[in-house]
C-alpha cells in the first residue's frame, strides 16, 4: 500500500513546496496554541494577587470618574504576549489552510490528468478490463476522496498529534500529577474512537463499489435514452436507479451512524475530565492557599491560573484525539481510492512502441502468416485461428460471416488494436509490431460499427482525420462519402453544429461523416466495418463506386452483412467460428462455398418478396 500511496503522491510535482510548507506552519500553530493557556493562567494569577488599588498606574480611564480600570507593568507585558501569539497563530492558521488548498488541489489537477493520459496509453485489452463506468469513479470520486485525505493529512495530521504532545506537557507543568486525570482517560476515549473506525471501514470500503453500480446506470440510461423510451422502459430504468441509489445511501447513512457515536463519546470524556479536574483542583487550591502579611493570596501548589489552563489542556486533548480519528476515517476511506486509482495508474499498456520503430508505411498489402488471437491469456480457445491471408495494396477485400465468426478481431488485428496472440502480421511488408504506433494508426483508417462524432462543428470532426485538412479536402472526403449532399442542406453546413454523440444527425448521416473522417487522414489502408448498414443501397453503391474511382492505391476492407455491399471486390473471405472458410470472387463462392450460396440465397428471396411488397402497394 505505500508504494501505491508514492505513486499517487508523485502527482504533487510542482506544488510540493505548498505541500512541505503547510505542515510547517501547522507545528507553529500548534505550538503557539499550547503556548497561549500557559500565558493566560500567568494573566489570571497576576490578575488575583492584586490586593489594592496603590499598586496599578492607570491605563484606561471609563468615562465614570469612580471608576478606574489600572494595570501594572508585568500584566502589560503578558496582555501584549498574548496579542502578539493569537496574531502569529491566527497568520500560522491562515498560512497553513492557504497552502494546504494549492497543495491538494494541485495534487488532484495532476492525478486526475495522469490518469487520464495513462488512459489515452491503453490499447483495447486494457481498457477492457475497465469498466467506462468504474473508470469515470475513479476519475471523479476517488481523487476527490484521495484529495480530501491528502489534504487533511498534510495539515490536521501533523497539527493534532503535536497538538496532543505539547498539551500534554503544558498540562503537567501547569497541574502535575493532576494531568494524570487526562492520561487516564484517553486510552478508554482512544479505544473507544477505535472500534467506531474499525466498524465504519467495513461500510465505507463498499461505498465505491456502490458508486460504480450508480454511474454505471447513469451511463447505460443516458447513452441507450431512445432505446429505453422506445420500448417504453423508463419506469425499469427509474427502478434500476432507485435501487443503486438506495443502496448507497443506505450504507452512507449505517456508517455516518456509527461515526455519528464519536461525538458522544468525546463530549462525555470532555464532561467527565472537567468535572474530575475542576473538583479535585478547587479542592486542592481552597486547602492549600492562604494570604501573607500584606494580605495577599499566596497558592500552595495549584493556582487558580493553573487550573483554567489545566482545562483548557485537557480540552486540546482530547480534541486533537478526536480530530486525530476522524482523520484516521478519512484517510481509510481514501485508501481503498488510492487502491483504485493505482490500478489504473499501475496498468501496462499491452500494446506498446518498440525501441527502433519503423516511421513509414510502404504501401497498403497485408499479410496474415499462421495467426492465432485470444483476448485472454489465460482463454482457452482462440478467437481467430490459423490465419493465412494475402492483401494486395489497394485491392478491395469483402468479409462476411454471421455474428461471432472473428471478422471484427480480424480487423483490430491490422492496426495493433489488439496484438496477435501467435504468428505473424505484415502491413507493407514489415511486421506492425515494430512500426510507431502513430505512423501504423495514422496509415489505417477504421470505421468501427459504432459511429462516434463529438460535440463541435461538422468541419471540426471531419478534422479529426487530420487537423490541418483544407476546406477543399473535406469536401473532397465528404463527396466521396455521399455526405456532402446533405450537408450542403443545413444552413451552416459545415460548421452545422453536432451535438454530443450526433444526436442531431440520423444513423445514415452519422456513418457517412464518419468515413469521411476516416478518407481524411489519406490512409493506406479503409476498414469499414458494417459502416453502410445504415444507408440504402443506391447510397452504398455510390460510396463503393467512389472508394474505387479516387482512392485506387488505398487497400479497402469491408466488412458487411449486405452481399450487395460486396459482391465487385477482388476478393471477398468468409469466416466461420474463428476461422477463414474461404476465399474467393463472388462468382467462385457463389459456386462453391455453401455458407456465401445460404447468405447470397437468403437475401435474394427477401428482397424479391420486399419488391413484391412495394408493386402490390
Amino acid at each position: 500500500m505505500f508504494k501505491k500511496l508514492i505513486r499517487i503522491f508523485k502527482s504533487v510535482r510542482e506544488y510540493k513546496k505548498y505541500a512541505i510548507l503547510t505542515p510547517l506552519f501547522m507545528v507553529g500553530e500548534a505550538l503557539l496554541e499550547c503556548f497561549l493557556p500557559f500565558t493566560m493562567s500567568i494573566l489570571i494569577d497576576t490578575i488575583a494577587k492584586v490586593s489594592a488599588p496603590s499598586d496599578f498606574f492607570t491605563f484606561f480611564e471609563y468615562t465614570n470618574p469612580n471608576f478606574h480600570f489600572a494595570i501594572n507593568v508585568s500584566l502589560f507585558w503578558v496582555i501584549i504576549a498574548l496579542v502578539i501569539m493569537a496574531i502569529l497563530s491566527l497568520v500560522c492558521g491562515i498560512m497553513g489552510g492557504i497552502f494546504t488548498s494549492k497543495a491538494s488541489v494541485g495534487m488532484a489537477t495532476n492525478l486526475r490528468d495522469d490518469l487520464y493520459h495513462k488512459m489515452q496509453s491503453f490499447s483495447f485489452a486494457n481498457i477492457d478490463k475497465f469498466s467506462a463506468a468504474s473508470l469515470v469513479t475513479r476519475m471523479t470520486t476517488d481523487v476527490t476522496s484521495v484529495q480530501n485525505a491528502f489534504q487533511m493529512s498534510i495539515r490536521i495530521v501533523f497539527r493534532a498529534p503535536l497538538m496532543m504532545i505539547f498539551s500534554a506537557i503544558m498540562s503537567f507543568f501547569s497541574g502535575g500529577v493532576m494531568s494524570l486525570i487526562f492520561v487516564s482517560i484517553l486510552p478508554l476515549v482512544a479505544f473507544g474512537l477505535f472500534l467506531i473506525i474499525r466498524s465504519a471501514m467495513k461500510i465505507f470500503t463498499r461505498l465505491f463499489h456502490r458508486y460504480d453500480a450508480l454511474n454505471e446506470s447513469v451511463e447505460e440510461n443516458v447513452s441507450g435514452m431512445r432505446v429505453v423510451k422506445s420500448f417504453n422502459r423508463e419506469a425499469y430504468e427509474k427502478e434500476k436507479f432507485n435501487a443503486s441509489s438506495n443502496n448507497l445511501a443506505k450504507d452512507f447513512i449505517k456508517a455516518e451512524k456509527i461515526v455519528a457515536l464519536a461525538n458522544p463519546i468525546m463530549n462525555t470524556s470532555i464532561h467527565l475530565a472537567n468535572i474530575l479536574v475542576i473538583g479535585i483542583g478547587a479542592s486542592i487550591i481552597a486547602s492549600t492557599a492562604s494570604l501573607d502579611g500584606e494580605g495577599n493570596i499566596v497558592y500552595g501548589s495549584l493556582s487558580i491560573g493553573q487550573l483554567s489552563s489545566l482545562l483548557t489542556y485537557g480540552l486540546q486533548i482530547l480534541m486533537a484525539l478526536m480530530m486525530v480519528s476522524m482523520i484516521m476515517v478519512m484517510i481509510s476511506m481514501s485508501l481503498e481510492a488510492a487502491k483504485r486509482i493505482d490500478e489504473v495508474l499501475n496498468e501496462e499498456p499491452t500494446i506498446k512502441n518498440p525501441e527502433n520503430p519503423i516511421y513509414e508505411v510502404m504501401d497498403g498489402s497485408i499479410d496474415f502468416n499462421d495467426v492465432n488471437f485470444k483476448y485472454s491469456e489465460t482463454a482457452e480457445k482462440n478467437t481467430l485461428e490459423n490465419i493465412n491471408l494475402h492483401i494486395k495494396s489497394g485491392q478491395f477485400i469483402g468479409i462476411l460471416g454471421s455474428t461471432g465468426s472473428g471478422k471484427t478481431s480480424l480487423v483490430n488485428l491490422i492496426s495493433r488494436l489488439y496484438d496477435i496472440s501467435d504468428g505473424e502480421l505484415l502491413v507493407g511488408g514489415k511486421s506492425v509490431k515494430e512500426y510507431d504506433l502513430k505512423t501504423l494508426r495514422d496509415s489505417v483508417s477504421v470505421v468501427l460499427q459504432k459511429n462516434v462524432l463529438f460535440s463541435g462543428t461538422i468541419a471540426d470532426n471531419l478534422r479529426w482525420g487530420d487537423l490541418n485538412a483544407s476546406d477543399d479536402e473535406l469536401l473532397r472526403a465528404c463527396q466521396i462519402a455521399q455526405a456532402d449532399e446533405f450537408i450542403q442542406t443545413f444552413p451552416d453546413k459545415y460548421q452545422t453544429k453536432i451535438e454530443q454523440g450526433g444526436s442531431n444527425v440520423s444513423g445514415g448521416q452519422k456513418q457517412r461523416l464518419c468515413i469521411a473522417r476516416a478518407l481524411v487522414k489519406k490512409p493506406k489502408i479503409l476498414i469499414l466495418d458494417d459502416s453502410t448498414s445504415a444507408v440504402d443501397t443506391r447510397t452504398d453503391s455510390l460510396i463503393r463506386k467512389g472508394l474505387k474511382e479516387d482512392i485506387p492505391e488505398t487497400t479497402k476492407i469491408v466488412i458487411a452483412q449486405r452481399i450487395s455491399s460486396i459482391e465487385d471486390a477482388d476478393q471477398i473471405i468468409i469466416m466461420d467460428n474463428g476461422k477463414i472458410d474461404a476465399i474467393g470472387t463472388h462468382e467462385e463462392l457463389l459456386k462453391s462455398n455453401t455458407i456465401y450460396q445460404e447468405v447470397y440465397y437468403t437475401q435474394k428471396k427477401m428482397g424479391g418478396e420486399n419488391n413484391a411488397a412495394k408493386n402490390a402497394n
